[in-house]
């Protein structure tokens, strides 16, 4: 344990979680305006546990049982994040470590809102949110169960894993949006990956939001169709 690792909470009675489940599917969809108002550190250990938390081990340490299922529990994701605006943490880049619910802190990013925007390919929108979660690939975990067949179980576990995401997402109030729009050779250089054994491939966005910003999303998602982007 070093100072740049931190314990996250996992006592969610503190959060006011949505428990209509036929609610949290009708109100989930893409939010792209954030309000830039803290996150919390309790939220955010929320999102991390929803989406990859380890329930328990198998074996030797075989194989984990996720709170999202995967192909033959390999669990072949990493995720980083870029973090601005959470209580409690600084601003910069950081690693989620599923074994223990910690995350590690990489340090941080000058000028971290360009890096978000440019790593997603020039979406502004994207750098006022709280927080962003790249999803990386180590392709051997799942390559040494599927061999050449690995990038089908691979393309259908990120599915699982963002819908958790949306989902943890909309139940405490917050909103997000997938993003397949990711620069690999930036996003791999700011988290230390060599592109060719991990590489980032994906990411998410989550912030606060307002029922009031309904209408500025409307104008986004016109914008975006009037101009074929």
């Amino acid at each position: 344990m070093t100072d740049r690792i931190l314990d996250l909470p996992t006592d969610f009675s503190g959060l006011d979680i949505d428990g209509d489940f036929l609610h949290i599917i009708n109100s989930r969809k893409s939010h792209r305006v954030y309000t830039q108002e803290p996150l919390r550190l309790l939220e955010l250990s929320y999102l991390l546990w929803c989406t990859q938390g380890v329930k328990a081990v198998r074996g030797k340490a075989y194989a984990t049982l996720r709170t999202v299922p995967c192909g033959g529990a390999r669990h072949e994701f990493e995720c980083y994040l870029a973090l601005r605006g959470v209580e409690g943490l600084e601003d910069g880049l950081w690693h989620y470590l599923p074994m223990k619910h910690q995350i590690e802190f990489l340090g941080p990013r000058e000028e971290l809102e360009g890096f978000i925007s440019r790593s997603l390919c020039g979406q502004s929108w994207a750098a006022k949110a709280n927080a962003v979660f790249y999803y990386s690939c180590v392709f051997y975990r799942a390559e040494w169960r599927y061999g050449i067949w690995a990038h089908a179980p691979i393309l259908m576990d990120s599915g699982h894993v963002t819908e958790n995401l949306y989902l943890a997402a909309a139940s405490i109030g917050l909103g997000g949006c997938a993003v397949a729009a990711v620069d690999p050779p930036l996003a791999n250089e700011a988290f230390g990956l060599d592109g060719r054994e991990e590489t980032v491939f994906y990411a998410m966005t989550v912030g606060r939001i307002r029922p009031e910003d309904q209408a500025a999303e409307e104008e986004f998602y016109a914008f975006v169709r009037e101009n074929n982007l």
